[in-house]
């Protein structure tokens, strides 16, 4: 029970590796206020065995305005955050010259400004309480790059830097920033990839496995916890050696 009667913010918390973070935090005793663009069907069913430890924040996630006034109103209703998880993404996929500006702007926005707003808001009231940990979901694209996903990486990288520099900031008042680089990790997203294009990607990993999303939440478990209480402005890579 690492996280008992903490209390947690994740957002993009209705699939994948938002909820195995969510699952795990509750696990471990938090009560965990879920943040995401749209509520999942089995929310109810969730709230149910969470035992009014789980509750949900519908807000847009592209829509900055919306994601700001829906954080303070969680902040307001929670009391204060102890632990705040950036996972919130989305991917518009497509090589550099051909993407628009549109798609561009799109992904940096919920990637990267929803995740610097939501940091500011929560992390000016961890301020006033010395206290908390926050963690931004990177990704190993941001800091080696992919073709066909300049905006994806150029949001994850911006993540990575926005990691560091508010760990600088804060660390006086006893609050932690760090960031989970995930790598090849099995989601809706590696599902729809072709068999060969799977094949080819689980060549490049020493361990000769996709991650889980369980193996990406123990690692922010690590971090959102006292475990981790000597360690900011860290990004820590859960790509199975990918990049060793």
């Amino acid at each position: 029970m690492l996280l008992q009667n903490k209390k947690a913010l994740v957002t993009g918390a209705s699939r994948g590796i938002g909820r195995a973070i969510a699952e795990l935090f509750l696990a471990h005793g938090a009560e965990v206020w879920g943040l995401g663009t749209k509520a999942p069907a089995d929310i109810e069913e969730r709230i149910a065995k969470a035992e009014g430890k789980l509750r949900w924040i519908s807000a847009d996630l592209g829509n900055l305005g919306t994601v700001e006034q829906a954080v303070e109103d969680a902040l307001k209703a929670a009391e204060g955050f102890d632990i705040l998880v950036n996972n919130a993404g989305i991917t518009k996929d497509s090589l550099s010259f051909r993407m628009s500006l549109e798609d561009f702007q799109k992904v940096l926005d919920v990637n990267l400004t929803a995740a610097f707003l939501t940091a500011r808001a929560v992390g000016r009231d961890m301020i006033r309480r010395r206290k908390g940990s926050i963690i931004n979901m990177a990704s190993v694209v941001g800091i080696h790059g992919n073709g066909g996903q300049g905006n994806y990486a150029a949001s994850k990288a911006g993540l990575i830097g926005l990691t560091k520099s508010l760990a600088q900031e804060v660390a006086s008042r006893g609050v932690r920033v760090n960031a989970v680089a995930p790598g090849f990790i099995l989601s809706d997203m590696t599902d729809a990839m072709p068999e060969a294009a799977r094949e080819k990607m689980l060549e490049h990993i020493p361990l000769k496995r996709a991650g889980t999303p369980e193996d990406v939440a123990s690692a922010v478990l690590f971090f959102a916890s006292d475990m981790s209480v000597y360690i900011t402005g860290q990004t820590l890579p859960v790509d199975g050696g990918m990049f060793t």
